[in-house]
């Protein structure tokens, strides 16, 4: 080969690596993890979204994830999921109901796993459970039904009492349901119940101050991301109001709370981060039916009980999938 001709061929090699690169690169997908609260508040999440993900053969160094935090600003979340759309993200994980609604509305093709807590059909998900149909699946704990138990168990615990309260946050989508259903809950079981509101932590102590003056038998925690993440903060607070009180997840019995009752949140992730995978491996969402949340946890803190004061009945105790001591 004639030197002239090596140069001019070793320039051209030369000049086809950085297309090489970029083709390698742009082959790598990406995910949008959407999120109405902080990443802080979601960690725990996220942990069992990534384990997941590497079931299904991807971590950090084939696939890339871009995280959108809403800050618990939920009327930020459409702008996120359009940024998302702009970007062509290869899936979209959806964090909650919020978000989960943030990303239909934003497309209708790129692929949308979610993870929520009431029946998928009724805001336009899916058209079923087990034929999703359209670009979107996912997982569903139906953690905001529960509530109705929740306040049975309050209830059971301490039978004499007649007046609690219910605390929601009326920015969520599930606001106007909730302060239907609790009501109606209680009148169920000749109870009386107060509905609190709270969409900042500044609401938190207006909430809890109230409590005091109603003299509350227990509080119930709605199902909300942005309670989620400050499981802990309102934990500390039932505890040193002297207030009894059940959330859905174990973070809020670990962090001091009474009780919980509901799914596991790490199932609940890691499911999701399996469906992403499967999806990035050619699956089609509408193939993909939804899995719903079968394994339901009564988690009760009896060094709470014993700083409140409470005796739990035995028939509540035998109840009990896990007791921390």
């Amino acid at each position: 080969m004639k030197r002239r001709e090596f140069i001019t061929l070793l320039g051209g090699a030369a000049a086809a690596w950085p297309l090489m690169a970029r083709t390698q690169q742009s082959r790598t997908p990406v995910i949008g993890f959407l999120n109405a609260t902080t990443p802080e508040g979601y960690a725990r999440a996220f942990t069992a979204f990534r384990q997941g993900l590497n079931e299904t053969g991807y971590d950090g160094r084939n696939v890339t994830i871009e995280y959108r935090s809403a800050d618990d600003q939920y009327d930020r979340l459409a702008a996120m999921a359009t940024d998302l759309v702009r970007r062509q993200v290869s899936v979209i994980a959806a964090a909650g109901t919020a978000a989960a609604v943030a990303a239909k509305a934003a497309t209708t093709t790129i692929p949308t796993v979610f993870a929520i807590g009431r029946h998928p059909v009724e805001y336009g998900l899916v058209a079923s459970l087990n034929r999703p149909g359209g670009n979107r699946t996912g997982v569903v704990s139906l953690n905001e039904e529960l509530g109705p138990n929740r306040l049975q168990l309050l209830h059971e615990l301490d039978p004499l009492a007649t007046t609690f309260a219910a605390l929601i946050n009326p920015t969520s989508p599930n606001a106007d349901l909730l302060s239907r259903e609790m009501p109606a809950a209680a009148r169920t079981l000749g109870l009386q119940l107060h509905l609190l509101y709270a969409s900042t932590e500044h609401d938190f102590d207006t909430a809890f101050a109230i409590l005091h003056r109603l003299q509350a038998g227990g509080l119930v925690i709605c199902p909300d991301v942005f309670f989620i993440g400050r499981s802990q903060q309102l934990a500390a607070l039932a505890l040193r109001h002297k207030l009894p009180s059940v959330f859905q997840f174990r973070d809020f019995v670990e962090g001091g709370g009474l009780m919980s009752y509901g799914g596991s949140i790490t199932d609940d992730y890691r499911l999701v981060g399996v469906y992403t995978g499967r999806i990035l491996n050619g699956e089609k969402p509408a193939d993909l039916p939804v899995q719903q949340a079968t394994r339901i946890e009564l988690i009760i803190n009896m060094k709470t009980a014993k700083a409140l004061g409470l005796t739990f009945p035995l028939t509540l105790l035998g109840r009990a999938d896990e007791v921390i001591e």
